[in-house]
């Protein structure tokens, strides 16, 4: 028996930090959430530090990992669970070196099976496969094809993290495919009947495909 889809939230670019902590308190509440990754890119580093002081504790109450992107030294100093990073950012040994072995590590590998062997060798995680679908988040640099998420499971044990333009309206052939986890953005904190909901319906489409 294949095992359950589940929710890995990745935060809006910028946001208003109160908002945001309501609509992420009912975004949890709502229903099975993994992992959350904030993602603030254009900050400077106290400020990235001040608000995952403020996040990271919300997160963690809830029993969900907190995930801090690109910056293994800053996701130390903030006590996250674990470091996003990409092949742009510090090499995986690197962040391994600072974080220490119990801490998360994942690794962008874009449309990748290369990138992504290569960063299960060295110890990954979890690898993220995309963009899936056109996204407004962040320029994406490939399109990956949901095969490559099916090939992943029939090869390798490290779970897989589908990511890119991803609602509850495309995500079913991802879940399908095999993806472990399906990394959300706009398609929660966007949706026209709120977070809440649309962690709700995604549980629900993960609930399905069992």
């Amino acid at each position: 028996m294949r095992e359950r889809t589940r929710l890995y939230l990745i935060s809006p670019p910028a946001f208003d930090l109160d908002a945001h902590m309501r609509a992420l308190d009912a975004a949890l509440s709502a229903g099975d959430v993994a992992a959350y990754q904030l993602r603030l890119k254009d900050l400077p580093d106290t400020e990235i530090l001040k608000v995952a002081r403020r996040l990271g504790p919300l997160v963690q109450a809830a029993d969900v990992a907190f995930i801090l992107n690109d910056r293994p030294d800053l996701a130390l100093a903030a006590g996250a669970d674990g470091v996003h990073i990409g092949q742009e950012d510090a090499p995986y040994a690197e962040a391994r070196a600072i974080l220490g072995g119990e801490r998360m590590i994942g690794v962008t590998c874009h449309d990748s099976l290369h990138l992504a062997y290569e960063a299960a060798e060295a110890g990954a995680d979890y690898v993220a496969f995309g963009a899936f679908f056109p996204t407004q988040t962040k320029d994406p640099k490939t399109h990956a094809d949901p095969e490559l998420l099916s090939i992943w499971q029939e090869s390798m044990e490290i779970p897989c993290v589908a990511i890119g333009g991803i609602t509850v309206e495309n995500a079913a052939a991802l879940v399908e495919a095999g993806a472990d986890f399906l990394a959300v953005s706009a398609g929660v904190w966007s949706h026209p009947d709120g977070p809440a909901e649309a962690v709700r319906r995604f549980n629900a489409l993960f609930d399905a495909a069992l």
